[in-house]
């Protein structure tokens, strides 16, 4: 019988934003939606609440779908955006090129993604220029059907307004849809102080992967769609991807605690703060080098060996040698604490004596 705890401290913990827990505000709201009886399939008052709250959030009427997983928004986003035969343009880095089991293949029936090159992890707008022409009417070949783009991206950066207008402009003059995966949707806004409306449908996104679960919720992300001719089919390939729960409200209720007072907002500052500290804190320490200095809550930098097994051993979680021998990713939660980043800093000086 395996004596390993069940639980990682906080403190210890960056391997992933998944491993937080829920905020407090969101685990109530799932308790007192556990009272009582409503009707089933969303039509509750917990969803409607959701739905009007995303509506003001996003300044317009809006789809919503809620999912379970991310994997399952971004899969159902695409399957509604483009047609079997189709392409779905991405950063070669994406996390629906990477790290999806082909889930996205799978929902659409076969559509093929495409990875293209960009530095940062974010798309280039002369690659995608080349690729939205590439083969295109040629019944021999997949058809670019759809550009998606992960704001914040894999490795930590942020698109600006400026370059997802740019980016959703070349993509829609080649006559392709746009998806956002918004895993991170919040560590994004916040970081660029823009509005959500300014940052998908006005700069031109079609579909938004609404992200959650990382930055407070337990079991709730979303589709938003800006596109009111998609709502049935993505109502239908919700319900048969397995996606339309029963009990939604445990879902919908996450969402109305996430967007009240402002809590997802509060929750990603958190997050990209501890980022921001650690990142100051590791420039300041001899033979730590910094990929980049981090955007949202994901950071890259490269340590010597003998202080990524120091840190293992004292019971720190994060990914190492992934990418590259002597690289190292740490991602910072809503729920780490300036005490927390203090005594990892503290960690690594001590092991690169």
């Amino acid at each position: 019988m395996s004596t390993a705890p069940l639980t990682t401290p906080s403190g210890l913990s960056f391997s992933s934003d998944n491993m937080a827990g829920a905020s407090p505000r969101i685990a109530q709201a799932v308790a007192d939606a556990a009272l009582g009886q409503v009707l089933p399939y969303g039509n509750d008052p917990f969803t409607a609440r959701a739905r009007n709250k995303l509506a003001e959030v996003f300044e317009r009427e809006v789809g919503v779908f809620p999912v379970s997983t991310g994997s399952a928004a971004n899969g159902l986003a695409l399957a509604a955006l483009t047609p079997p035969w189709g392409s779905v343009l991405a950063h070669r880095d994406s996390h629906i090129h990477h790290d999806e089991c082909g889930a996205p293949e799978f929902f659409t029936g076969g559509a093929k993604l495409v990875g293209l090159a960009g530095d940062d992890s974010k798309l280039d707008p002369d690659a995608l220029r080349t690729a939205v022409g590439r083969r295109a009417g040629d019944v021999h070949s997949m058809q670019p059907s759809v550009m998606s783009i992960s704001q914040a991206t894999e490795s930590g950066s942020v698109y600006s307004v400026a370059e997802i207008r740019e980016l959703s402009a070349i993509a829609k003059e080649a006559g392709l849809r746009t998806h956002m995966d918004g895993a991170r949707f919040a560590n994004a806004l916040v970081r660029l102080g823009v509005t959500p409306a300014e940052m998908t449908w006005k700069a031109g996104i079609d579909v938004l992967s609404f992200g959650a679960t990382k930055n407070g919720a337990m079991t709730a992300d979303a589709i938003v769609s800006f596109d009111p001719a998609l709502a049935d089919e993505l109502a239908f390939r919700t319900k048969r991807g397995g996606q339309l729960t029963s009990k939604m409200r445990f879902q919908t209720a996450q969402l109305d605690a996430y967007l009240t007072d402002d809590l997802w907002l509060h929750n990603a500052r958190r997050a990209n703060a501890m980022a921001t500290r650690l990142g100051d804190g590791l420039k300041a320490i001899p033979g730590i080098g910094l990929l980049a200095t981090p955007q949202a809550n994901i950071l890259f930098c490269r340590l010597p060996a003998h202080v990524t097994e120091g840190l293992l051993a004292e019971g720190y979680a994060f990914y190492h040698d992934r990418w590259e021998e002597g690289i190292v990713r740490f991602v910072t939660a809503f729920s780490h604490t300036t005490e927390d980043i203090d005594q990892l800093l503290d960690a690594v000086r001590r092991h690169s004596v």
